[in-house]
């Protein structure tokens, strides 16, 4: 790619400003942005990688656990190319993947089971299945069979398609059902047909452990695992799950999340080859209709990508064709279409522990800073 007119130090000195201000208030240790625009790059560290004295900085090869970034880059990338090969179709009702999804049922304990047979792939993508936000699975379950086990008895919330409710769960069973339908592991599969297409050679899961220097650590882990978290998922329960699941679990740098971008803007085409047809990144990132009471309103999401709402951590100016994601550890990518521009920021603000929210502050100045200084507005 092209370097920008100017020197990207200068052009975005004032969302680099506002990351420094960050790092020295201390909502994060340190941070990667990496913005795109019409073929030009610029990729711009700030801070260390924690919060000692001796921390080397971050940088351009820093190595992130990208938490739920996960599900756009890995798992809704894979049920696009599954669905234009053929292989899975959105409609379908998830039982037909996953029979174990109308196991019996006591309908005292789940008055929605009637409704279990009418949720499809498309809803869980949509995060309109109906089932729950979150799930303590760790607490119980000591592998990934017993994840998968609770996940697919959890009791429905509410009707497929009458609400969005964005769901962990709904996306650890699409991992489950990539898997069946590729019949290889997730982890695989990603890597032969999407990492290695795009050339993004850092990006995994379950990292090498002569990788984990250039890991950015994430969370002191007190009640769990009783350690300082680095190299390995965060998320407690994709851990159990050997470090690889359908909604957390993959580590990447913001050099491969703008391969990853460059893609999608480019409407699937990389290198030479055509990973994702067109008018399915289009079907995936349009915003996805529900019925709320007698209406049908778009939501603000897309099939397993977030879109622009108000406010939202994407800033003031991005356009209402734009979707992008976000990950607990503090990452987050952005692609606006319209303005041929993505912005990835990548930080791990989880560091030393979780209760710090000042990301939420920092995410749509950093994005209305970088769009100012393009000059759209």
């Amino acid at each position: 790619m092209q370097d920008f007119d100017i020197p990207a130090q200068e052009k975005f000195s004032k969302a680099l400003e506002i990351l420094n201000t960050a790092v020295r208030q201390r909502a994060f240790p340190g941070a990667v942005l990496a913005v795109g625009h019409e073929g030009k790059l610029a990729v711009l560290p700030a801070g260390r990688l924690d919060y000692s004295e001796d921390s080397p900085p971050a940088t351009a090869e820093t190595v992130y656990d990208l938490a739920s970034l996960t599900k756009p880059v890995a798992t809704t990338t894979a049920a696009m190319i599954l669905a234009d090969r053929g292989m899975l179709r959105l409609d379908r009702l998830v039982a037909d993947y996953l029979p174990d999804f109308l196991q019996p049922f006591v309908t005292s304990v789940d008055p929605l089971y009637d409704a279990r047979n009418e949720v499809t792939v498309r809803h869980l993508l949509a995060h309109t299945s109906g089932l729950p936000a979150y799930e303590k699975f760790f607490l119980r379950a000591r592998e990934k069979s017993h994840v998968l086990e609770e996940a697919l008895a959890l009791p429905l919330e509410d009707a497929p398609g009458r609400k969005t409710l964005y769901s962990d769960p709904g996306f650890i069973l699409l991992g489950e059902i990539v898997e069946r339908v590729s019949e290889k592991k997730l982890d695989e599969w990603c890597q032969k047909e999407i990492f290695e297409p795009l050339r993004m050679q850092d990006t995994c899961f379950n990292p090498a452990q002569d990788r984990w220097q250039r890991i950015a650590p994430t969370e002191l882990d007190e009640s769990f695992r009783n350690r300082l978290i680095r190299g390995e998922v965060q998320d407690e329960n994709a851990w159990v799950m050997g470090g690889v699941a359908g909604h957390a679990g993959l580590f990447g740098t913001a050099g491969d999340m703008a391969s990853f971008c460059r893609m999608m803007l480019q409407e699937g085409k990389t290198n030479g080859s055509q990973l994702v047809q067109p008018a399915t990144i289009r079907e995936f990132t349009q915003a996805v209709h529900v019925a709320e009471g007698a209406l049908q309103e778009a939501s603000g999401r897309g099939l397993g990508w977030d879109k622009p709402s108000e406010p939202s951590s994407s800033g003031r100016y991005f356009s209402r064709r734009s979707y992008g994601h976000l990950g607990f550890t503090g990452t987050s990518l952005w692609i606006d279409p319209q303005k041929a521009l993505f912005v990835i920021l990548l930080t791990n603000r989880v560091h030393p522990n979780r209760s710090n929210e000042a990301i939420r502050q920092v995410r749509p100045a950093v994005h209305d800073a970088v769009v100012e200084a393009l000059g759209f507005k």
